[in-house]
């Protein structure tokens, strides 16, 4: 693109460069924690998931994260092999495999939420109600077609 583009493409840009910079600074703090128990950011999207929706199935967690089952398969074994994530068998489908944190999980989640949440609330604080609101209209947007009803549903279930 050029540097002397349209001023929707510049403001497209500057958009973009706020995201990765934004994404970077608020992260890095989680990254630093998580890298001391030898987990990364899959491991961290996990666990929020997770605690999120308790009994979520492996099935449907594929499909949140748009990852394959091999890659699903190495990080969510990391974090049962290091007990912060037990499966229970479906009760009613036996072949489900339902995913809760464990106590350890869950104090690890609520140090890395703790962050974040503040960090958020300072950033939502700083830029007022409409601003916030315009703000989660953009990242509605960015989502894609294809699963932007399962998202949606999914990070709105609990204000119903």
């Amino acid at each position: 693109m050029a540097q002397n583009s349209k001023p929707e493409d510049k403001m497209a840009l500057k958009g973009l460069e706020l995201l990765y910079f934004g994404y970077r600074d608020f992260i890095a703090w989680p990254d630093e924690k998580l890298e001391k128990y030898g987990l990364g950011r899959a491991h961290h999207r996990i666990l929020h998931f997770v605690w999120r929706h308790p009994g979520l199935t492996v099935a449907e967690l594929l499909k949140v994260l748009n990852i394959t089952k091999q890659s699903l398969s190495r990080v969510l074994g990391k974090l049962i092999d290091d007990k912060y994530i037990y499966q229970q068998v479906g009760e009613k489908d036996r072949r489900q495999r339902l995913l809760f944190l464990t106590e350890q999980g869950d104090e690890l989640l609520e140090e890395l939420k703790v962050h974040e949440l503040d960090h958020m609330r300072a950033a939502y604080a700083k830029s007022g109600d409409e601003a916030v609101k315009g703000f989660w209209t953009v990242l509605e947007n960015l989502l894609n077609e294809e699963n932007h009803d399962e998202v949606m549903a999914l990070v709105t279930k609990e204000e119903k």
